[in-house]
């Protein structure tokens, strides 16, 4: 993975200033060199700025960027954030067709693949990416981002010029935009947040170019168009054809994405997505005479302070052990104190660009950094469950008769904290209904299809379009912090699209949760993993770091200079910090409750005075 970043504008030279444009590109690129720290470059041309930060894992020595191709009269140059993991495949077919390579690197696969291709080129690939290609020829500068947004991709528009760049950060460090919020700003902070409406990049004037998008700007203007989209079509194969056909999709998907030239390791939880992962990744590297290294997170003492719930059924720790026994990895054990889980609540806003998951985030900064030490790549069990339905909320029929996200579905705590000044009630649910209801019109449904069908599929969509981008842009930018690529195996488009495509009732066979998944690997590892009852993402428990989040917002809260007191509502804030701890009533899903939100509140005062924003 890298960081990119560039700037396009038709109505200028830059050759004509070009230690302005490079001084812009430098600047950029340091602002996200975390995200490639091996190698950096900055392109100029007439009316292109490229730069690029390198995190090397493919053709080390010769894949640097950004690269340019000249054919004939005109260059062609790219700036590419990601991996495709069918390159070799695309290589050999354009070598068939006689097309020549300098380099063993996928980004020279993607170049010459759009110039050979044209911009249909980018249906080809299989893979994670942000991609920005210039093509002289057609005077075009055109941004591509990856089915499922796996890849984050920002810009700004200024007058006749675009800005980009892999985070938000970079887009303020060229200079040509500053941090401000609009009128919608805190609406998405208060009404959908730490969730981000698509599109959206939360600052005035930011947005992000939307999954399965591409965005072409050239001299009549700037077009978003869609390359993909999720669509529905009939199943008609049988439970076992379906089991088969879904294990066949996620192993490829799995040893596609084992490609890598440097060291790799998987995620271990001890549940079925990430041991299923561990399971296939740990028999390929037997294969080649290795031993897969697995990692798992906790927090110091919480064996002692551990309450089982609803939202937390049990502790990782013992599965953990009976799946790094049965695979034989190098099991490494990673622990967060409670000190160290609030510090990286900061860095967590710094590496996100906004208030994000809490220390849902910042545990993982933190794990990922420690990870780092050893390895540059990583593959991971995320997106599982939005894809076969794994949240206990696919099953509750409150959620779609309430017509809200069944993540929040309670809004009262949004609502009870926010300053009525700065975002009204009225605010939180037009908007919270506007874009939920936009989301369910656009669900790709079959139109002979019964109404409990469409709306499992709706169901699904909100899923796909909302919680999972959540949880891959917190994947993306807390591990790229710390310059970690990690992978999603149940992203992959082709197990997206088909296991979409089949029917609830095979998704949900005999009534076990997630039973496809768990029957199409049946055998393969042990059943106390394979039917364990899901747990999220583990948090702690200790009564210490809550004692630490409400000293701190308290601090904040009384502090008259604190723009956090302008926008909420002090007296039911306070009513928060000396209440009774709540792990079950949710601000956000599963994730994040009670201290999940004193320390969202604590990373929003942060944000605010980081960025300079006038409420």
């Amino acid at each position: 993975m890298c960081g990119i970043a560039g700037i396009g504008d038709y109505t200028c030279d830059f050759t004509l200033e070009e230690g302005v444009y490079r001084k812009k590109g430098n600047d950029m690129i340091r602002a996200i060199k975390h995200r490639g720290p091996d190698d950096d470059g900055v392109y100029i041309s007439q009316n292109i700025m490229f730069a690029h930060a390198r995190l090397a894992v493919i053709d080390v020595e010769k894949g640097k960027q950004p690269m340019t191709v000249k054919m004939g009269e005109y260059s062609y140059t790219i700036c590419y954030n990601g991996e495709i993991y069918n390159y070799e495949d695309i290589r050999k077919d354009l070598e068939q067709r006689g097309i020549k390579f300098v380099t063993q690197s996928d980004t020279e696969v993607v170049l010459r693949a759009y110039i050979f291709y044209g911009v249909q080129f980018v249906n080809r690939l299989n893979g994670i990416f942000a991609i920005a290609i210039y093509d002289e020829r057609e005077g075009r500068l055109m941004l591509f981002r990856d089915r499922m947004g796996v890849k984050p991709l920002y810009y700004t528009k200024k007058e006749q010029r675009v800005v980009f760049a892999s985070e938000i950060k970079a887009l303020f460090a060229s200079g040509e935009i500053m941090p401000e919020a609009d009128c919608n700003t805190f609406i998405e902070i208060f009404s959908t947040g730490p969730a981000t409406t698509p599109g959206s990049g939360v600052f005035k004037n930011v947005s992000e170019v939307l999954p399965g998008y591409m965005l072409i700007f050239s001299r009549a203007g700037i077009r978003h168009e869609p390359y993909w989209q999720l669509k529905a079509y009939g199943h008609h194969e049988n439970y076992e054809e379906t089991l088969s056909h879904t294990r066949e999709l996620l192993v490829d998907s799995i040893k596609r994405q084992m490609m890598s030239d440097v060291p790799l390791c998987t995620l271990l939880s001890g549940g079925v997505d990430s041991s299923l992962v561990s399971f296939v990744a740990a028999h390929m590297c037997k294969k080649k005479n290795t031993r897969l290294t697995t990692y798992s997170f906790d927090y110091i003492d919480n064996n002692k302070y551990f309450k089982p719930s609803n939202f937390q059924p049990g502790e990782d720790a013992p599965y953990v052990k009976t799946m790094a026994d049965y695979l034989d990895t190098e099991h490494k054990y990673l622990f967060c104190d409670s000190k160290t889980l609030y510090e990286c609540l900061y860095k967590a806003v710094d590496a996100r660009d906004l208030p994000g998951m809490a220390d849902v985030d910042s545990s993982l900064l933190y794990f990922a950094s420690q990870i780092k030490k050893n390895h540059t790549v990583c593959l991971s069990g995320e997106c599982a469950d939005e894809i076969f339905g794994g949240y206990p909320w696919f099953l509750d029929e409150e959620c779609m008769k309430n017509r809200r996200f069944p993540w929040s579905k309670d809004i009262e705590l949004r609502k009870n904290l926010v300053n009525s000044d700065i975002v009204t009630n009225d605010d939180i649910d037009t908007y919270t209904r506007c874009v939920y209801e936009s989301t369910i019109a656009d669900t790709p449904v079959l139109f002979d299809e019964d109404e409990m069908a469409k709306k499992e599929r709706m169901m699904t969509y909100l899923n796909i379009k909302w919680f999972m981008q959540t949880l891959l842009k917190r994947k993306d930018m807390m591990t790229m912090a710390s310059g970690l690529e990690v992978r999603v195996p149940f992203a992959d488009h082709r197990l997206v699209e088909y296991v979409y495509n089949v029917p609830w009732s095979m998704k949900y066979n005999n009534n076990v949760v997630k039973s496809l998944l768990r029957d199409a690997f049946r055998g393969a590892i042990p059943d106390e993993v394979l039917y364990r009852r899901k747990s999220p993402y583990p948090k702690t428990y200790n009564p210490e770091y809550e004692q630490i989040l409400k000293d701190a917002l308290l601090e904040r809260i009384t502090d008259v200079a604190s723009p956090l007191r302008r926008i909420l509502n002090v007296k039911n804030v306070m009513e928060l910090i000396n209440g009774e701890s709540n792990y079950t009533r949710p601000w956000f899903g599963q994730l994040m409750a009670g201290p999940q939100t004193l320390a969202y509140l604590i990373q929003i005062d942060y944000w605010l005075v980081k960025h300079g924003i006038r409420v």
